[in-house]
C-alpha cells in the first residue's frame, strides 16, 4: 500500500499524540519520585530526632542522683538544641491514697531550625527518685 498524503497526516498526528501521553506520564512519574523522596527525607529526619531524644532521655533517667533544675545542651554539631527539665512531683498519690515520695518528672524537648522555621519535639517521664541507691 502506497502513503498518500492523507495517511501520512495520521502518521504525524499519532506520533504527536503518543509523544503527549508519553509526556504526561513521564511528568508523572518525576512528581512521584520527589514526593518519594521528600517523604524518604522526612523519615529520616524523624528518626535522627526520635534516636536524640530517646538517648537524652535513658542518659538522664540513669543518672544515680535526680536533682531538680534545668539544663540546656547543644546536640555535636547537629544545631539540636536539648532543654532537659527534672522536677520533683509533689502530692502525687497512688490508687490508694498514699503519697509517692521522691518522683521526679524527667522532659526533654528538642528544638532545631529546618525548612525555614524552628521544630520542637518532646519527650517526657516520671522516675522513682531513689531508683538506684540501695
Amino acid at each position: 500500500m502506497i502513503p498518500t498524503p492523507h495517511n501520512r497526516g495520521f502518521l504525524l498526528l499519532e506520533m504527536v499524540l503518543a509523544l503527549a501521553v508519553f509526556g504526561i506520564a513521564a511528568t508523572g512519574f518525576v512528581v512521584a519520585l520527589h514526593k518519594m523522596a521528600d517523604t524518604a527525607e522526612l523519615a529520616q529526619s524523624e528518626m535522627r530526632i526520635t534516636r536524640i531524644l530517646d538517648s537524652a532521655l535513658d542518659e538522664t533517667i540513669s543518672l544515680p542522683v535526680l536533682e531538680e533544675g534545668q539544663t540546656n545542651t547543644t546536640v555535636g554539631e547537629t544545631g539540636i538544641e536539648l532543654d532537659t527539665t527534672i522536677e520533683l512531683l509533689e502530692e502525687l498519690e497512688n490508687q490508694d491514697g498514699e503519697f509517692l515520695q521522691e518522683m521526679y518528672r524527667i522532659q526533654i524537648v528538642a528544638r532545631w531550625y529546618e525548612n525555614g522555621e524552628w521544630q520542637e519535639r518532646t519527650v517526657e517521664t516520671w522516675r522513682y527518685g531513689n531508683m538506684y541507691q540501695s
